[in-house]
């Protein structure tokens, strides 16, 4: 008896948590597969949306999507070859910005080394669970770390809170790409969703890490969408 109801109070969980995730996930906006500026990509994977900058005939990539299957469909209708993407700089290692490396051969893939922790059983993500990508071939980044690949630069801010390592990157000093830190509501930054985040008291914190940054033009989310107005964006922000 003792056993079926801890099966009983284990089944009652998972169907609350998977009922409060689909109410959680429809209210997200992610955009449409396309090119939104100059040599930057959005490629929608469902629910989120990964980004590629174009650099010549390679690309660098902002995470990697929900579902490789849907992403390659995608990149296929951008005309963009996975092969030619060279670096694939994760936000955080949750399941829905992971599932496309293993399509990326040719592609280093970037971390904070903070992260790094959810990946080597240091720390749980949820309950007794952590997380997995489909490589042990990873550059771990410390916070500020700038990178130069051909003409691009990728810049590592870590913004810990949704996960123990997130981190955002700036791209060119213009473009900031912010995972899951936050959401974007009427053209304003605002909270992510906190079922979602390991400590949301951190993540809000980690905000104000970003909303100071001269030289940034354009915030794109993973979940959310983009602005092209990065200075309404953060303004009243506190």
């Amino acid at each position: 008896m003792g056993i079926v109801l801890l099966i009983l109070v284990i089944a009652g969980i998972y169907f609350s948590y998977s009922l409060k995730m689909k109410s959680e996930l429809k209210i997200m906006t992610p955009v449409e597969s396309q090119q939104i500026v100059e040599n930057i990509f959005s490629v929608q994977d469902t629910f989120v949306n990964m980004y590629l900058i174009k650099d010549g005939d390679k690309y660098i990539a902002i995470d990697a999507g929900n579902n490789a299957d849907n992403v390659l469909y995608e990149l296929k209708k951008l005309q963009i070859s996975p092969e030619n993407v060279i670096g694939v700089f994760l936000t955080h290692t949750d399941g829905d910005h992971v599932a496309a490396i293993k399509c990326f051969k040719n592609a280093q893939v970037y971390l904070s080394k903070k992260e790094n922790q959810l990946l080597n059983g240091e720390t749980s993500r949820f309950l007794i669970f952590g997380n997995k990508i489909a490589t042990k071939e990873y550059l771990l980044i410390e916070d500020q770390q700038i990178f130069k690949i051909g003409d691009v630069t990728v810049k590592g801010i870590l913004t810990p809170g949704h996960t123990t390592g997130s981190m955002c990157y700036l791209v060119n000093d213009k473009y900031l790409f912010t995972g899951d830190l936050l959401s974007l509501k009427a053209g304003k930054i605002a909270q992510f969703n906190k079922f979602f985040n390991m400590d949301t008291k951190t993540s809000t914190e980690s905000m104000k890490l970003i909303t100071n940054i001269p030289t940034a033009e354009y915030i794109f989310t993973a979940h959310y969408g983009y602005t092209p107005d990065y200075k309404k964006a953060v303004k009243d922000w506190k």
